[in-house]
């Protein structure tokens, strides 16, 4: 399997050997699987000057083919598998055998190579390069040429570790201080109370409000002890884990708890917080991952992956990983983020800020089935279906979407946006909405439903006050005894042109059909895989773009992806 180093990155012997699985039972490979592709043309899909960069070195011992590992990475994440899981496929599967060009008697290499591997792609310039080659498939077949519609998504998926208490927190910070900062073991020891050597849970009555507030007490008291024992500030200065200790215990220290009823903190009372922190650590062991909702009872703990597909033909072109929670982690913010990184998007024609916005169309979305089970490529990608000839770009995006400064950022880049608008809200039931009052961006004045017009303040508000008292419409627009306020954002001239977008039909219509076809993506995204792999954003996106390159692999070869004379084409 390994032949001559090229530095220390391992070969592909170009002889293939007597009981090579592919030559022996290829046949046997179902025509049009991921298996039967890599087993013909990995080493065409992934050269290996494509990781030359990773192994600057001539010294050491050859490393493993990068076109084997690229391709068990595919078809690790495609499936689903751990390295351990993985690595056993490789040396017991005949299908993992043949798509890697691994003799039926040969071994595979240990579970943590794939780890090794892992951290040299992250630590690369490309870290993401299996998932860019698939891409330039895409672009190099034609699979998505001349669909200008991308639908944009989100899916949240769980963690993988479990969610901790304060208790537990604090605990676990104490002792991640005194394993990472020198000398702290023994600082423990001398200026905290609690044992931090026990096992287990700590043994007070659970049941007893006094005992939890007493044990909660002890220690925070033991954390901000040892935070005024340690120097802090050449922590912090130093970097490293013993700065991320500390600050994870300053952290935890503070978040979840306040000073007891009638105390300032400083007699060392202390109990749980009758609130949430924001951006709240939920675990010590990954603290990148964050609590949200998709609904009132549906409390979920995990990050968030986010797409744009082409949505007849089911492509990905763009993904990425973040936390739940925060604007710049918002569904909007990433979406325009991710349109920026789009490659198969064909140039626009970009439109200045101040020009007014083109009423184009829409799109919408679907719940289907395993990629490989489409009987027919042409129906899930019918060209009459999705192809604009004038060449726009239309955006399709429920209303996540559709704040100001998403539709900005799409208007800006010349693209079509059929998102959902954002519902308004009337202030009294049943009375006026935002709509009813006409806005005047050039004079730079609101007229309510009455007719009584004000002009906007330079942070965008109308103050109605006084005249709200007699006015008879006053029972439909307000409850407030000092009269209507009315604050306007900063594109407001274009959430008002984009929610009468909406109402037309031709737009309506693009959404209702192609916005949900975005929804087979995520279910293809997400089945046997709903929970992350590993800790932390960095690597868990890293893995959310590998299994997306192995979607798309596995949906291009549906869509009949072959290699002849020399250039990968659609058949």
């Amino acid at each position: 399997m390994v032949g001559e180093a090229w530095g220390v990155q391992g070969r592909s012997e170009d002889q293939r050997d007597l009981l090579d699985v592919e030559s022996v039972a290829g046949h046997l490979l179902a025509a049009g699987s991921v298996f039967a592709f890599l087993a013909g043309h990995r080493r065409r899909l992934f050269p290996e000057a494509m990781f030359a960069d990773l192994f600057p070195s001539g010294r050491g011992r050859p490393s493993v083919p990068p076109d084997v590992m690229a391709s068990v990475i595919v078809l690790q994440t495609l499936h689903g598998l751990s390295d351990r899981d993985a690595a056993d496929a490789v040396t017991f599967d005949l299908r993992w055998k043949a798509a890697c060009g691994i003799a039926i008697d040969a071994a595979a290499f240990h579970p943590s190579t794939l780890t090794y591997w892992r951290r040299r792609l992250a630590a690369s310039d490309r870290p993401h390069r299996i998932f860019d080659v698939v891409r330039e498939l895409i672009i190099e077949t034609g699979a998505v040429k001349g669909r200008n519609r991308r639908a944009l998504d989100s899916t949240v998926l769980d963690d993988a570790v479990a969610r901790q208490d304060t208790i537990t927190q604090l605990i676990a910070a104490v002792r991640r201080v005194g394993r990472e900062v020198p000398g702290a073991d023994q600082l423990i020891g001398k200026v905290c109370s609690y044992d931090y050597g026990r096992v287990g849970k700590p043994a007070i009555a659970w049941d007893d409000p006094a005992a939890r507030d007493d044990l909660v007490s002890q220690l925070v008291t033991d954390a901000l002890a040892l935070l005024k024992a340690l120097d802090v500030d050449e922590l912090t200065a130093g970097g490293g884990k013993a700065a991320e200790a500390v600050a994870l215990l300053a952290l935890v220290a503070g978040q979840d708890v306040e000073p007891a009823d009638g105390s300032d903190g400083t007699d060392g009372r202390w109990r749980i917080a009758r609130k949430v922190a924001p951006d709240r650590i939920i675990s010590t062991v990954d603290t990148e991952t964050r609590h949200t909702r998709k609904s009132r009872e549906n409390r979920r703990e995990g990050f968030k992956a986010h797409i744009v597909v082409e949505p007849d033909t089911g492509l990905t072109t763009a993904a990425g990983l973040t936390k739940v929670n925060g604007p710049e982690n918002s569904d909007a913010s990433v979406g325009a983020r991710l349109l920026d990184t789009d490659l198969t998007l064909p140039p626009t024609q970009t439109v200045g800020p101040g020009q007014p916005v083109d009423p184009d169309q829409s799109a919408d979305h679907d719940q289907s089935a395993d990629p490989d089970q489409s009987a027919d490529p042409d129906q899930s990608a019918d060209p009459g279906q999705s192809v604009d000839p004038a060449g726009r770009v239309e955006v399709l995006g429920d209303a996540a979407y559709g704040s100001g400064e998403m539709l900005a950022a799409l208007h800006d880049a010349g693209y079509d946006a059929v998102v959902k608008p954002i519902p308004l809200r009337p202030a009294v039931e049943g009375g006026f909405t935002l709509d009813d009052f006409d806005y005047d961006r050039d004079a730079g004045t609101l007229t309510c439903p009455n007719q009584i017009t004000r002009t906007l303040s330079p942070k965008g508000t109308a103050t109605f006050g006084r005249v709200c008292a007699g006015c008879p419409l006053r029972q439909r627009c307000t409850t407030a005894n000092d009269g209507r306020s009315i604050t306007l954002g900063e594109h407001e001239h274009l959430r008002r042109a984009h929610r009468k977008r909406a109402h037309d039909p031709a737009v309506a219509e693009v959404y209702r059909s192609k916005r949900p076809l975005v929804e087979r993506s995520i279910a293809w995204l997400t089945r046997g895989n709903r929970r992350v792999p590993f800790r932390g954003v960095i690597k868990n996106n890293a893995w959310l773009h590998h299994r997306v390159a192995g979607l798309n692999l596995r949906r291009l070869l549906v869509l009949g992806l072959r290699y002849d004379h020399g250039t990968w084409q659609l058949a």
